[in-house]
């Protein structure tokens, strides 16, 4: 009996997922990978504990080894590219960028997960020597080799959100001094409201990071390698840049062939196929439908991209799908030294920009109850809900502490998912223990907080 060929396009998370889904779910297929990179599923989520010293092996910092599927009979590719898309006659073109030939690849289905690539900023000087990327494998052992050179004194990451934070706590605990720049106003101002932001900067300024906000850009100036970076409020001097500035779809390749809006995302519909007969995009390359706003949104987490990997698979094979793809809250975490944030859902700025009113209350309290000295393991906790004025429906929030209360994140996640309103929340049946937590969970009082209730 003839295999079916299903080709994924990328190695990440979305490709990755996809290969474990196939091989769970059917016999009889012909699966194929094609990745356009050298390195086969590098993390740059791990990168900082690569460079903090933190994990086995730069070379360990992956989704899979090749190995794992090869073995299996699936056929993994790295340094080949597809370029171009023949729908008519369900082909690809794909140029081994090695040896410079191209080949011509059929496929019965095809699942694109090609991802994003990081913003270079397109100012004089970007391509002199010492300017990095902070993304994949090769960058990383760049980085890593700066922060290990005792030459290298002065670093400037451009970027103020997860990534550039990322950068300036690994270049600070490499003992350099750093510069952090960006064009909005705050560290992490797309990501958190202004509450726990304002908390944020001022720890960055304590732990030595110099912060530029709300800053163009001008030039990297220098000759054969980069000695300062100008912007509009003066100029740094440098040894190394490292560039964050955000990420932009990996879809060049498929203009005039799969629809993608103005931004570049490809268009899905509510089962993620695209507009070509049997091909299916999932990943950062796509808007992600939000629960919280009711709509399509940029949500570049590899938990989006593992989910709709999920779903594309179990219905791969169905004319049209059961149920439509359900959508994804977004939830993250992160450590700014010594805090430690989550975040779930909507904030103010995603809100805005997805046209959805919302109202958001801040509770600050300790982590147990009062009794407790704070140089006894109890520290000060920030929450944060974002919500529907009108029904009180969760929308989003966070939490923040200098104690891991990540976990909590996902207890807002559930409430997201799940359309609880603020008072749901403020009865929901918590365990408590003084030894952890508070007569009220921190959840519970968040809510009554932003019900009007007295402070328990």
């Amino acid at each position: 009996m003839e295999k079916t060929r299903v080709v994924i396009v990328g190695a990440s998370h979305g490709g990755h997922q996809s290969i474990l889904e196939l091989l769970h779910r059917y016999d009889n297929l012909d699966i194929t990978l094609f990745e356009a990179g050298d390195f086969i599923s590098f993390m740059s989520c791990g990168m900082e504990l690569y460079l903090e010293n933190s994990v086995t092996n730069v070379s360990d910092v992956r989704n899979f080894e090749p190995k794992l599927f090869t073995d299996q009979g699936i056929h993994i590719l790295n340094n080949h590219k597809v370029s171009q898309i023949n729908a008519d006659d369900k082909t690809l073109t794909v140029n081994d960028t090695v040896s410079g030939k191209s080949q011509t690849v059929a496929y019965d289905k095809l699942i694109l997960s090609s991802g994003v690539v990081p913003n270079r900023l397109p100012v004089p000087g970007h391509d002199l020597a010492n300017v990095a990327l902070m993304r994949g494998y090769d960058w990383a052992t760049t980085i890593k080799a700066k922060l290990d050179d005792p030459s290298v004194q002065n670093i400037t990451v451009i970027g103020a959100g997860y990534i550039g934070i990322e950068a300036a706590e690994a270049s600070r605990k490499a003992g350099k001094h750093v510069t952090l720049i960006d064009m909005i106003d705050r560290p992490l101002g797309t990501y958190l409201d202004h509450d726990m932001t304002d908390i944020l900067t001022q720890h960055l300024t304590t732990q030595g990071v110099d912060l530029i906000m709300g800053a163009t850009i001008k030039a990297f100036k220098g000759h054969d390698r980069v000695t300062g970076v100008e912007t509009d409020k003066g100029t740094v001097d440098t040894d190394f840049v490292i560039q964050a500035a955000g990420v932009k779809p990996s879809t060049d390749w498929l203009k005039g062939t799969v629809d993608l809006d103005d931004h570049g995302f490809i268009q899905t519909n509510e089962y993620l196929q695209t507009n070509l007969p049997d091909v299916y995009a999932i990943g950062d390359a796509t808007l992600a439908y939000s629960i919280a706003a009711e709509t399509k949104l940029p949500i570049a987490l590899a938990t989006v991209a593992r989910r709709e990997a999920r779903y594309v698979c179990q219905h791969l094979f169905e004319k049209q799908p059961t149920v439509p793809f359900k959508g994804l809250v977004g939830s993250s975490a992160l450590s700014v030294f010594d805090y430690h944030f989550a975040t779930s859902g909507l904030n103010t700025t995603t809100a805005k920009k997805a046209g959805v009113p919302v109202s958001i209350s801040f509770y600050q309290d300790t982590l147990r109850p009062s009794y407790v000295p704070a140089d006894k393991n109890n520290p000060t906790v920030s929450a944060n809900l974002v919500f529907d004025p009108a029904t009180h429906r969760i929308l989003g929030g966070a939490v923040l502490s200098t104690y891991d209360v990540t976990a909590q994140g996902n207890v807002l996640a559930l409430a997201i998912s799940q359309r609880l309103r603020l008072e749901d929340l403020a009865e929901t049946d918590f365990f408590f223990q003084p030894g952890f937590d508070r007569q009220w969970s921190l959840w519970n009082l968040a809510a009554q907080h932003a019900l009007g209730e007295s402070q328990f």
